[in-house]
């Protein structure tokens, strides 16, 4: 980076040897018509995670997701549901749907699920320990939204050690500027912003 810090931001964690793809939160509530955080074009997005998951898929690779679920009532939401109360869709006892992993996605038997309340994929969870055990050193991110779970989960990745990767083109948000302005500080202070067609070669091997 240049301007008045210099080279004080922006400098690269890279690919380890063990590459893992977290799915987050790609659910009907973002990319269906009337969900309650329906996004402008969910569509590229949804395209890119679809892409990458099969890719990850025939490499070998370890392939999470992620889904905000609470208890009805709401009594494991704390304060984030006071904060967001559109987060109410995600309550067990909530009609819609819109929990539901957005299809073309569909998980395969084996591939772990992880059920959060608040917006990292690591607060309050088992998934640093499983990324662990399974020899995972590098976390590489796609889904929703760019400024909220996809950020906490790629900021917390970095703070358990491992490597985040953002596939920029893989994430969405509320709108573009949003979109835009959190994959630039992302990658100026917690993660790799990586381009789809570059992620999807080192899935492969290339």
């Amino acid at each position: 980076m240049t301007g008045p810090h210099g080279t004080a931001f922006s400098g690269r964690v890279g690919w380890g040897s063990r590459p893992a793809l977290l799915v987050i939160d790609m659910v009907r509530a973002y990319t269906a018509p009337g969900g309650p955080f329906e996004l402008p074009e969910p569509g590229p997005a949804l395209a890119a995670c679809a892409e990458l998951v099969d890719t990850a898929r025939a490499g070998g690779h370890p392939v999470l997701w992620t889904v905000v679920r609470y208890a009805s009532g709401l009594a494991d939401g704390g304060l984030f549901v006071r904060k967001v109360p559109a987060l109410a869709a995600f309550a067990e006892d909530a009609d819609g749907g819109w929990g539901e992993i957005a299809r073309p996605l569909k998980p395969q038997s084996g591939e772990p699920m992880v059920v959060k309340q608040y917006a990292s994929a690591f607060f309050a969870t088992s998934l640093a320990s499983t990324l662990a055990a399974a020899g995972v050193d590098t976390v590489v991110a796609c889904g929703v939204s760019t400024s909220g779970c996809v950020r906490a989960s790629a900021t917390d990745a970095l703070q358990h050690g491992f490597r985040p990767q953002v596939v920029h083109q893989a994430c969405a948000d509320r709108t573009p500027e949003l979109h835009a302005a959190n994959l630039a500080d992302l990658d100026a202070k917690y993660a790799d912003v990586v381009d789809l067609d570059d992620a999807l070669a080192r899935l492969r091997g290339d």
